[in-house]
């Protein structure tokens, strides 16, 4: 086991969560790198590191990720030049070239993966589908409420999230009724009415349910399945939501950074 500064994370997921996770550890001096696939659909662009997959790179509040080929060199440089490497590498054949202390999984998938505790000295899973001590060593709560970024060291996480998602009230998520092309010309931060045109989805227009700033926003002509999230309205209308980082996210954070420390910043590893 290295030591507590030299520790390296791999985080499996550049969305909204890995990309929080990513930007907290990287500011607490750990080694991050972010493994994505090779064309990512996130929804909150403004503050996903999956970004740099296409752009090759995303600044998050004054940290940036550059895409980078998979090597042990490539990876490093990417360290020196102190930003996260983020390599297109749904398999991880990264794992064992960089030897991870910690592995964190925030694909946000609610189901079982190929994630298992044998990956890293600790394994960590976002929310539901992981339970402690048989796929991961920890889990960090993603529930609403009280629970939100608590550690859970033993069992699994409750699975509230499509509930509670169900019962807001104010509507502000554009859903795709059917599979095909989801074409836009609009912007993240974009201002718009209700009844605004915020794309198409094979040619049939989609328009705002509210309404407000474009606060999440798919990329123009990306292939997408029913029932998949295309838009996000925030109607209370705070352009600056779309590119910082929410006390939601920030609180799932502070989770996993507790995680980390509780399980490795042991006396024999300082």
């Amino acid at each position: 086991m290295r030591k507590l500064s030299e520790l390296i994370v791999v985080i499996k997921g550049g969305g909204e969560v890995g990309s929080a996770i990513a930007h907290i550890l990287t500011r607490c001096h750990f080694r991050v790198c972010i493994t994505e696939i090779a064309s990512p659909l996130s929804l909150r662009r403004g503050v996903c590191y999956s970004e740099a997959v296409y752009d090759t790179e995303k600044t998050i509040e004054g940290i940036t990720a550059e895409r980078t080929l998979i090597s042990l060199e490539n990876i490093y440089k990417t360290w020196r030049n102190e930003k996260i490497p983020v390599v297109v590498d749904p398999d991880l054949t990264v794992k064992p070239m960089i030897k991870p202390d910690v592995l964190i999984n925030a694909l946000m998938i609610g189901r079982q993966t190929s994630t298992r505790m044998e990956d890293a000295a600790l394994v960590i899973g976002i929310g539901p589908g992981f339970t402690v001590g048989t796929d991961v060593h920890l889990v960090i709560d993603t529930n609403s409420g009280d629970a939100l970024g608590k550690v859970i060291i033993e069992g699994e996480v409750e699975n509230r999230a499509a509930s509670e998602k169900a019962d807001q009230p104010d509507g502000h998520i554009l859903k795709s009724e059917d599979s095909g092309v989801f074409a836009t010309e609009r912007n993240i931060g974009d201002a718009v009415l209700a009844g605004d045109d915020i794309g198409t989805l094979n040619d049939i227009q989609l328009l705002a349910p509210v309404g407000g700033v474009i606060r999440g926003l798919l990329r123009n002509e990306v292939k997408v399945l029913n029932n998949t999230e295309l838009a996000e309205i925030d109607a209370v209308n705070d352009k600056s939501a779309c590119f910082n980082i929410s006390k939601e996210m920030r609180t799932l954070s502070g989770g996993v950074l507790e995680a980390i420390l509780m399980s490795l910043n042991v006396e024999e590893n300082v």
